[in-house]
């Protein structure tokens, strides 16, 4: 049986009560925030779980094994750092802090301490974005071109971090986990036009093997969109995360040049016009697939697949983002002090 206690009752800080609940094997013993105002909408909802606004009293209880961090971003190194510190595993909120030496101390604590440090990219526990891993796993999608991925609505403005880092995070994870590699570079425009802070960004991503990488996030436009596009040599592969009914497309199209280079003129472009496919995904709830594995790892003390080492690469990529605005689009190098000590070890999660 594992005990978990949830810091920050907003709104994930409910859906993460609510998803444990439901899980076997499991028990919401304490939840933790400095609203009254929520500290009792979580009570009326579930009155079981014990509440309290002293963060140390639920990180002083031994029978929480785990806590789930789900505050603002600007405040996850410290609260994350002390329930590390309490001997608690932590699945914290994306992004795993803002700085990269704030990431670095986290996943030595955990390390040291021999703890679970989970960070919450539930796209990656999406049955949508894995079937669209398998299908780029087959060499019938040819050789990867780019990928876009367009994410904006109009609201909800953060107060903590601007709309790069509140969205940029998902789809920088989603690449590298398609891609099963890191980006090496990033160029990034921003424009801040309501809080002097950026409110949308255009960001552009260099991968190994030539693989672009575009990704425009936006807090101020109306049209919500939640799109990523696979561009093959044979196929092109479109995640529409509005569209419940058909959420993957594969659309067998794709052009690429054919011939010997012996000479000018012998190439040829071949163009390949197929069929459009809607592949069958059996739905499931992305974060309960995200706290299932969750709790697997720190029962069978496995690796979790979005680990502190994996949310410490996005962090990467975001600081240089950071210095690419500053630079006005100029390109930056991205850190590959990667760790590699880690094995690689399957979800156990059906999802």
């Amino acid at each position: 049986m594992i005990r978990i206690g949830i810091i920050g009752c907003g709104y994930w800080g409910i859906n993460y009560v609510r998803v444990f609940s439901e899980l076997p094997d499991v028990i919401v013993s304490r939840v933790c925030d400095t609203s009254d105002e929520r500290l009792q909408k979580m009570h009326r909802k579930f009155p079981y779980v014990f509440p309290t606004k002293l963060m140390d009293e639920l990180l002083a209880d031994d029978e929480v094994d785990a806590v789930v961090v789900a505050t603002e971003a600007s405040t996850h190194h410290d609260i994350t750092k002390a329930c590390l510190l309490n001997n608690k595993h932590v699945l914290v909120e994306k992004p795993l802090t803002t700085t990269v030496e704030e990431g670095e101390e986290l996943v030595k604590i955990a390390e040291e301490r021999n703890l679970k440090l989970m960070v919450g990219h539930t796209f990656l526990y999406n049955p949508s974005i894995r079937k669209i891993k398998e299908y780029m796993s087959d060499d019938d999608i040819g050789s990867i071109y780019y990928m876009k991925a367009t994410r904006t609505h109009l609201g909800l403005i953060r107060q903590d971090v601007n709309a790069i880092w509140d969205l940029a995070p998902h789809d920088i994870s989603i690449f590298s986990f398609l891609l099963n590699t890191q980006p090496l570079w990033v160029s990034a425009v921003g424009g801040n036009y309501l809080n002097g802070r950026p409110d949308v960004g255009f960001l552009t991503l260099g991968y190994p093997q030539n693989i672009l990488g575009h990704i425009h996030v936006s807090w101020i436009n109306s049209n919500k969109v939640r799109e990523i596009s696979v561009v093959g040599s044979n196929k092109r592969i479109v995640f529409n995360d509005l569209n419940s009914m058909e959420s993957v497309r594969i659309f067998e199209k794709g052009a690429a040049m054919t011939g010997e280079a012996d000479s000018f003129g012998e190439f040829q472009l071949q163009l390949r016009d197929g069929d459009i496919l809607s592949p069958r995904i059996n739905t499931s709830e992305p974060l309960k697939n995200q706290c299932s594995h969750f709790v697997s790892c720190v029962s069978n003390d496995h690796f979790p697949l979005t680990d502190g080492t994996n949310g410490l690469n996005v962090i990467r990529v975001m600081e240089a983002i950071n210095q690419s605005l500053e630079k006005r689009g100029a390109p930056v190098d991205i850190s590959t002090d990667i760790s590699s000590r880690k094995k690689e070890v399957p979800m156990e999660v059906t999802i």
